[in-house]
């Protein structure tokens, strides 16, 4: 019956289908299969089955020109016939699932493990109530009513574990769904310009629908599938679906394919859609991955879609690995990124994020000693046990006292897993997800779009920004203030009057005719406000400039409309020119150039000259020039436009393609100087960043003295200082040898001193960056920032640091090459992300900080108490309460201070500062001595100071103790108070300095201190606590305070005298990743960059990587292994130093050794 009315449904929507098809003259399905085929192929196919795209359109029942009526009902129907342009995300994964994944960290298997133990145990009752004989090393017998209560405690841990686990959980969640919020973000933001009812408008992407006819332009990332109808010199890079690398030339006879998730490298034109969504190349290509396809995985991986939900936590780590530099490859798909980018992360990684590098290395040193405190716990309480009972006390080990001995070993054992998981800090993953979760959220107020979780962290540690000028310093209004027509050189606007009649119609008509018909000039929104420029702004600024005129563009283009033009050179950063042809009613041809002043005048052989006839212009003539005109122009900072122009015969035909022939024998019209005036608020956000010890760089397509200018009005520049101003020519010139190759040594000659890069090309911008990363010239690794907006920027943006591409200007490409989207375009949003990255960073100190004094002093009272007295005064349950619960709330609270102003007063910590400082290095211990002290008093004096039953040496199943409560609580105090002096990490005296700024912290401190009364008085027996007195409550909260007077006493002390503190999680200068771990723990990085993986496992690698680090010194040592003679001889060096490090008896810092690179090589030499 089922299957019945399922081929009956489905039959039925095939008939539905097919009569819908009649309704359009094809089918969806016959549209996806013509989609499939390529070139000349499709074109003989669209000839022998609908004639031309004209008959499709006519069949998709739409106007190549008019576009789409763009009604409701025909809107809904072309969605419900052809589908949505909409790929449905993959599932996110269920609260089940990120639960059963949280319960696989080893340290909570291991404590289910002994809890599952402890149970069995306590409901077990050996035959023969003997057993009072059978261990009595541990106090009188126990009754019977505590017999019964022996499952409390392994229930309680048990039931700790299950809170952590769906606190895990449940963060783990949160941030997915917060991605996922901020992915339908970034795609609600990406429009597309299609044509409705005539009107040129920018829908949604998700809006899009069969039939469209779309606009295409330079940059684009093209939405959906479609057919070429008409445009000019449009090429488009489809290595995204192809691998090809070689731009594909489109045109209505030869290859009307537009296939979706391709670029738009040059030229424009408009396709009439004829897939959208799933039955696009890319929606096909992503149902194929989502129903788990591996061949077409392998095929291709890269196509995204726009609206193809990227699982932002998991593509953040392979973002990065960048395709080959200079191909640029549109963002990974999550759903099918995994294998192709293993193979290329082997070719080159950008390194884990400084931050991550440098908790990876600090919980494998926890972990490590962790693990050696929690085995020497156990033994030393299984040796004490047995050498008590069977040796001091010569009892014999009796076969119906085993279950006892066995549940006195579970207890060892559970006390030993306390120890570890103490050690462990688990708030620390938690603590950063937290940390950098906010911040994201907080930098889309500061118009940060932040896409990339750890780009946000890098920042803080920005040492260069390589900022372009146009739209990021600039306001990117462009006016035209000077210009020079007819021999005279106006220093405003000319009156129209004074020029020449003729002269004035071949400038309107240039200007009008040879610049992109998306751009205009609108009317302003509000009364007042400046006129909307749309489209190219520099175009905007020569039409702004024919408005003055007191002339209009629009009848021109009226006149000529776009599919009259005859041919067209579109703009790109080699011609730095656009030309277009149209030919005149006599049947000749015109054709109107404009660009670079300093490149077209070189093309220029005539001028007009007063009376508006062309003259002779000798090179001669032309030096004057730009001595006279166009060097004032530019060092007032405007940027100069030529504007030209050249007739031809109507036969022959010229050789449109011959490029240099066509383009040459110019006649020049006019230049003209546009201003971008600087934003008012950027030289205040560069004093800042300077002030902040980073430095900013400008890289701009203008001409030198243009740059200078703007340099000097931005502040990135002062007069007397010693620095460089070149143009990409001399650049090139300066860092290649005599074969012309790039050299890393030239570079570095250059880079410290040069904050203008003018005329340079794209391929400029992106050596300039990996000069700048990859050089060795400072002792610290230059962290690069860069900003884009076109598409030529994407190699640059992917190899820096951070790349940040712009909102509002920027195309599409280069949005899906950065890492973070400034959605007003504005250089001072970028200051404000390096203040949220250095407050990340600060954050986690902060945390840190007040974690390892809590794990210090508790795995030291354990351990201590646990062999004095036989048992640790802190119990598990009580361990998990500190350690888990008011870890994970002291993470948030801590993890969400807001930053403020000072961060910006200290230079970047760079890769080679440690995450844990001298001064908090003192902070930790100073306090846990402080603790210890406390601690240990009240454990072997305090039954004496409160007059209570002292509970050292309780049986096994004994009721919790009042003293051991006291110590329980005053510990709890203690950290609670201790959390308020973990907010300062440099040493400042008021640790409550804008504490009220930030509730979270306020809400939490309060909240763990109510929780902890409630256990303390309501506990009992799971919880170990018995209800204290209103002084004794008194007594824990006093010696709580006394931390924050102690804090003070501490602050006091000089950091610089306590030479012999060591620092901890510091990066050295070659151990970033080497190599042999790049290739054998691929996988690994990657998880672990995607999911800040927790401790312990970080821990286990910790200690399978020293063992690899001894076995490659010592075949270093011997010479023997051909293999090992291979591996990086800086992976060596930092090796052999570790093991060094490990060797030696004094404890002298790694980073000692490592500060200067140029005692490397002898130095591994020696070892070696």
């Amino acid at each position: 019956m089922g299957d019945m009315t399922n081929s009956d449904f489905y039959s039925k929507n095939q008939r539905n289908e097919s009569s819908h098809g009649g309704e359009f003259g094809c089918t969806m399905e016959e549209l996806r299969s013509l989609m499939e085929l390529r070139g000349t192929e499709a074109v003989v196919k669209i000839k022998e089955t609908y004639g031309d795209t004209e008959a499709i359109c006519r069949r998709l029942k739409t106007s190549p020109v008019e576009g789409l009526p763009g009604t409701a009902p025909d809107l809904e129907k072309r969605k419900q016939i052809f589908g949505q342009n909409f790929i449905p995300p993959k599932k996110p994964k269920t609260f089940l699932q990120l639960v059963w994944e949280a319960l696989q960290d080893v340290t909570l298997i291991i404590l289910e493990i002994a809890a599952i133990i402890s149970l069995g145990l306590s409901f077990y009752h050996p035959p023969g109530e003997n057993n009072e004989g059978c261990a009595t090393a541990q106090g009188g017998a126990e009754d019977e009513g505590e017999a019964e209560a022996g499952w409390i405690e392994g229930a309680a841990i048990l039931l700790s574990v299950i809170c952590v686990v769906l606190v895990t959980a449940f963060n783990d969640w949160s941030k997915e769904k917060q991605f996922r919020g901020l992915q339908s973000r970034i795609e609600q933001e990406q429009k597309f310009t299609v044509v409705r009812a005539g009107q040129v408008v920018q829908i949604p992407v998700a809006e899009i629908v069969v039939g469209d006819i779309a606009q295409v332009k330079y940059g684009d990332l093209l939405p959906a599938d479609g057919l070429f109808i008409q445009g000019n010199d449009l090429k488009i890079d489809e290595s995204s679906l192809t691998g090809e690398s070689d731009q594909v030339r489109k045109s209505v006879d030869k290859d009307p394919m537009l296939l979706s998730g391709t670029h738009v490298m040059e030229g424009s034109g408009r396709m009439v859609v004829t897939a959208v969504g799933v039955n696009s190349q890319t929606g096909i290509i992503f149902t194929l991955l989502g129903a788990g396809g591996e061949e077409e995985e392998k095929k291709d991986k890269k196509g995204k879609m726009q609206d193809g939900n990227v699982d932002a936590s998991q593509s953040k780590a392979k973002q990065q690995d960048g395709a080959a530099a200079m191909e640029m490859q549109p963002l990974k798909s999550a759903e099918g990124g995994d294998a192709d980018d293993k193979k290329k992360a082997n070719m080159h990684k950008k390194e884990k994020s400084v931050l991550q590098g440098k908790l990876t290395k600090l919980a494998v040193q926890i972990g490590k000693a962790g693990l050696v405190m929690s085995a020497i716990t156990v033994i030393i309480l299984v040796l004490y046990f047995t050498v008590d009972t069977f040796v001091v006390n010569k009892k014999p080990w009796l076969p119906e006292c085993t279950p006892v001995y066995v549940q006195y070993f579970v207890k060892f054992f559970i006390i030993g897993v306390t120890v570890l998981v103490v050690a462990v800090p688990e708030g620390l993953p938690l603590a950063v997800t937290i940390s950098l979760a906010y911040s994201v959220k907080k930098m889309m107020k500061d118009n940060n779009l932040v896409r990339h979780l750890d780009a946000c962290e890098t920042m803080g540690n920005a040492t260069a920004i390589c900022s372009d000028k146009t739209g990021t310093l600039t306001t990117n209004r462009m006016t035209v203030v000077q210009a020079y027509v007819g021999d005279v050189h106006y220093k405003e606007i000319p009156d129209p009057s004074s020029i020449n009649a003729k002269t004035l119609e071949l400038l309107v008509n240039a200007i009008a005719i040879n610049s992109a018909y998306t751009t205009k000039i609108l009317p302003p929104e509000k009364e007042g406000a400046l006129p909307r420029q749309v489209g190219n702004k520099t175009e905007c600024g020569l039409l702004g400039f024919v408005l003055d005129l007191k002339r209009d563009y629009e009848p021109v283009r009226t006149q000529m409309p776009e599919e009259k033009l005859y041919k067209v050179y579109t703009f790109n950063s080699v011609r730095k020119s656009m030309s277009t042809v149209i030919k005149l009613p006599d049947e000749s041809f015109r054709m109107y150039s404009k660009g670079a002043s300093e490149i077209v005048l070189k093309k220029c052989c005539k001028i007009l000259s007063v009376a508006g006839e062309p003259r002779v212009f000798r090179p001669r003539d032309r030096d004057e020039m730009v001595k006279k005109v166009i060097e004032p122009m530019a060092c007032d900072g405007l940027r100069t436009i030529c504007v030209a122009y050249r007739d031809f015969p109507s036969s022959p035909e010229p050789d449109w393609d011959n490029e240099n022939d066509i383009l040459n024998d110019l006649t020049c019209i006019c230049v003209v100087g546009i201003e971008d005036p600087v934003r008012p608020e950027v030289p205040e956000a560069i004093r800042k960043c300077q002030r902040a010890g980073i430095t900013v760089r400008m890289v701009t397509g203008d001409n030198i003295n243009t740059a200078r200018a703007i340099a000097i009005k931005c502040g990135i520049i002062h007069p007397g200082e010693d620095f460089l101003c070149l143009e990409g020519k001399e650049f090139n010139r300066r860092i290649r040898n005599e074969k012309g190759e790039i050299e890393q040594e030239r570079i570095d000659k250059i880079w410290p001193k040069l904050r203008v890069l003018a005329r340079s090309s794209p391929t400029d911008k992106h050596t300039l960056v990996k000069g700048i990363i990859d050089s060795t010239h400072t002792e610290q690794r230059q962290v690069v920032a860069v900003t884009g907006d076109g598409t030529n920027d994407g190699p640059a943006l992917k190899k820096a640091d951070v790349g940040f591409a712009m909102g509002i200007a920027g195309t599409d490409v280069a949005k899906e090459a950065s890492d973070i989207i400034l959605t007003d375009d504005n250089f001072s949003s970028i200051v404000k992300a390096v203040m949220w990255g250095r407050n990340v960073y600060d954050s986690i100190s902060k945390f840190l900080q007040f974690q390892l004094t809590v794990n210090v002093v508790a795995v030291i009272v354990a351990f201590t108490g646990a062999c004095i007295t036989q048992d640790s005064p802190l119990k598990a349950v009580q361990m998990l309460w500190v350690n888990l619960i008011m870890d994970t709330f002291a993470s948030l609270a801590l993890a969400t201070e807001p930053p403020t102003e000072t961060l910006l007063l200290r230079k970047p910590y760079g890769r080679n500062k440690p995450l844990i400082s001298r001064t908090m290095m003192k902070n930790i211990l100073g306090h846990a001595v402080y603790q210890l002290t406390l601690i240990f008093t009240l454990l072997f004096v305090g039954e004496k100071m409160f007059q209570i039953d002292s509970g050292r040496n309780a049986p096994l199943h004994s009721p919790p103790s009042e003293h051991y409560t006291i110590i329980f609580n005053t510990f709890v105090m203690m950290q609670l108070f201790n959390e308020i002096n973990a907010r300062k990490i440099h040493g400042e005296r008021n640790v409550f300095d804008g504490i009220f700024r930030n509730p979270i912290f306020c809400t939490i401190v309060l909240g763990t201190f109510a929780i902890q009364i409630v256990i303390v008085q309501f506990g009992g027996k799971p919880f170990s606590c018995s209800p204290l007195q209103l002084d004794q409550w008194m007594w824990c909260i006093f010696i709580g305070l006394g931390e924050l007077v102690w804090g003070q006493v501490i602050a006091t002390i000089p950091t610089s005298r306590l030479k012999f503190l060591k620092e901890a999680g510091r990066l050295t200068q070659k151990e970033e990743i080497p190599e042999e771990e790049l290739n054998e723990d691929v996988e690994e990085i990657d998880h672990a960059e995607r999911e800040l993986r927790r401790g312990q496992i970080l821990w286990f690698r910790g200690l399978n990587r020293i063992q690899t680090q001894i076995e490659v010194v010592n075949t270093f040592k011997s010479g023997a292994s051909f293999q090992g003679a291979l591996r990086r001889q800086s992976s060596v060096t930092s090796q052999s130093q570790d093991v060094a490090n490990l060797s030696s008896p004094s404890r002298v810092s790694l980073s000692n050794a490592l500060s200067s690179p140029a005692s490397l090589p002898p130095a591994a030499a020696g070892q070696g």
